[in-house]
């Protein structure tokens, strides 16, 4: 199947298309929010532009834990609401919305206490497949089980013995976060949504009180465009206050920033055919299953330095480290990281809220006329929070618009994924390429995988696995740059693929190879290709040099100490 694409040329034609005219409604922000509240805006016939400053998810979007779950220590906390609603989203993303991308996932959670325990964390996680359950999107799960310490050790071999007397196992669900997005924001570009990353917003139009619109910045091309709308959505996450500001409101509330770090170490480095959910003092820590690695995380701590680059201290890797090798027979040890991540949540203070107190709900408020402010929440709950947003946007638009209908609209890819899956022995031997390449890319790109085939027929090297990261084809380097939106190297290394945080070299031997890939579809010459190999390179090292340090101050000066990308 063919279809939308995001590369250059639809960028240049969508920033142009949204200053011609007057939109009804425009988004500023291209995380999973921004690009749900664009998506759930151009379903209900509403004229519809998406701008992002950077990278699309290349915020707090493309680095979290990558789970797509009901938030079962939430139960704990007695917020079922939040529960109930993130429990329906997730089985309507694994059954419907996007089969392609969200997969379901096992967790052990060792029980340390006899009797009391079991009885405790058991009644919680029955709870939590009953409530699943009774939405009618949980069918597509298996029921948690009760395990004895030995058929424990069996599924998780890794764990110390006298770190459990018995363990229970539930199911979840995960996605690639960025991976996620950047398929959001070509749905939405499909049903008509104009949509440019790299556009960055540096201030709103007024008419006496009212927004009608922003000035936005072309950060490729350097241009400037007034791009009118009926009503403007700030979707901007850690953002939020910064956006805000633009217009001069204070508002009723802020969001403040935590910061959790993720360790990414290799399969074999813990031996389990599970995840595994660990209490900590503060709250929990996971071990998520990942390809062929696994990331463990994550940490909850205030960060009120720089929100672009969020780093990793030396004492935030300790912490994961030390938590988890508290249950595992073989510790690991810093050799043993190839890749380290740092994302920032948004989480909602009232103005005399202390930290304790910060909330994953999320609020929508008309902070002025014609500006509509979405803030908060959790990535399980997007669809949710942009459905918010836009019903709070048609109310200021005063018109009838219909209601939302993103609960059956599948993300591109989605559908006939099934079919494909089932016949892919059959397109392997068609196109050459090994069953499991084939199955890489469905739980990829879903049906859209026939795009890069293409790509692999016309070009049969494009076939070829990347160098020094064959996990990825070098069909999925091209294929980023021409259709999902990737403009940078640092994009395809760090989002549209993982390889920044899959490899030890955190990417550094693909760069040169990658951004030849890229080049003749971005239009780089050799002086372009340089200095994009050379920015990765700076980042890489500027990133582990701030995790070399001892503290977030010290973490966070030497992460900027890599420029960020300097564009044609």
């Amino acid at each position: 199947m063919r279809t939308a694409t995001l590369g250059p040329a639809q960028r240049a034609r969508s920033l142009a298309a949204m200053a011609e005219g007057e939109l009804d409604v425009l988004v500023v922000g291209g995380g999973v929010v921004g690009a749900g509240t664009a998506l759930d805006a151009v379903t209900r016939g509403l004229s519809t532009g998406l701008v992002e400053a950077r990278d699309w998810a290349s915020g707090t979007s493309s680095r979290s834990s990558k789970l797509i779950h009901g938030g079962l220590r939430y139960l704990e906390m007695l917020d079922f609401a939040l529960v109930r609603e993130a429990l329906k989203e997730r089985g309507l993303l694994l059954e419907r919305l996007a089969p392609h991308l969200v997969k379901p996932v096992p967790f052990l959670y060792p029980l340390q206490h006899r009797g009391w325990e079991r009885l405790y964390a058991g009644s919680g996680v029955a709870l939590y497949d009953v409530m699943s359950m009774a939405r009618g999107h949980g069918r597509g799960l298996p029921m948690h089980r009760h395990l004895s310490r030995r058929h424990a050790l069996r599924v998780a071999p890794a764990l110390k013995k006298d770190a459990l007397v018995g363990a229970l196992q539930y199911y979840d669900a995960q996605m690639d976060d960025a991976r996620f997005v950047a398929t959001l924001v070509r749905t939405a570009a499909e049903y008509g949504a104009q949509t440019a990353n790299r556009a960055r917003v540096t201030g709103f139009l007024r008419e006496g009180e009212r927004v009608v619109g922003a000035r936005v910045q072309d950060v490729e091309g350097g241009g400037e465009y007034e791009v009118r709308a009926r009503q403007v959505v700030n979707a901007t996450g850690v953002w939020t206050d910064d956006t805000q500001a633009m217009v001069g409101e204070r508002g009723q509330f802020h969001v403040r920033a935590s910061k959790g770090i993720h360790l990414v170490v290799p399969r074999d480095r813990i031996r389990s055919t599970t995840g595994l959910i660990l209490r900590t003092e503060k709250s929990v820590l996971f071990v998520i299953p990942w390809g062929r690695h696994w990331i463990v995380g994550t940490t909850d701590t205030g960060w009120d330095l720089d929100k672009a680059h969020p780093a990793a201290s030396s004492a935030d890797i300790d912490y994961l480290l030390d938590h988890v090798n508290a249950v595992l027979a073989v510790p690991l040890t810093r050799d043993d990281v190839e890749g380290v991540y740092a994302g920032l949540r948004p989480l909602l203070a009232g103005e005399s809220d202390a930290t304790s107190k910060l909330s994953r709900e999320h609020i929508v408020a008309h902070a002025v006329p014609g500006l509509v402010v979405v803030a908060g929440g959790k990535y399980t709950t997007y669809r949710v929070m942009a459905k918010d947003a836009v019903d709070a946007a048609v109310h200021g638009l005063d018109l009838r618009v219909a209601d939302c209908v993103t609960e059956e609209v599948p993300l591109l890819g989605a559908e006939g994924y099934q079919a494909l899956w089932n016949a892919r022995a059959r397109t392997a031997a068609r196109t050459g390429l090994h069953v499991v390449r084939i199955e890489h890319l469905l739980n990829r790109y879903g049906s859209m995988a026939g795009e890069l085939l293409d790509l692999i027929a016309d070009d049969p090297s494009l076939g070829e696995p990347l160098k020094f990261a064959d996990d990825y084809l070098r069909a999925e380097i091209v294929y980023a740059a021409s259709h999902e939106g990737a403009r940078h190297l640092d994009d395809v290394l760090t989002r549209r693929t993982r390889i920044s945080i899959e490899t030890f070299d955190r990417g550094t031997r693909s760069a040169r190879e990658a951004a030849e890939l890229m080049a003749p579809v971005l239009g780089w010459d050799k002086d372009q290709i340089e200095r994009e190999v050379q920015h990765y390179e700076k980042r890489v090292e500027a990133e582990r040099e701030s995790q070399r340090q001892p503290d977030d101050l010290t973490a966070d000066a030497a992460r900027l100490g890599a420029p960020d990308i300097v564009p044609l």
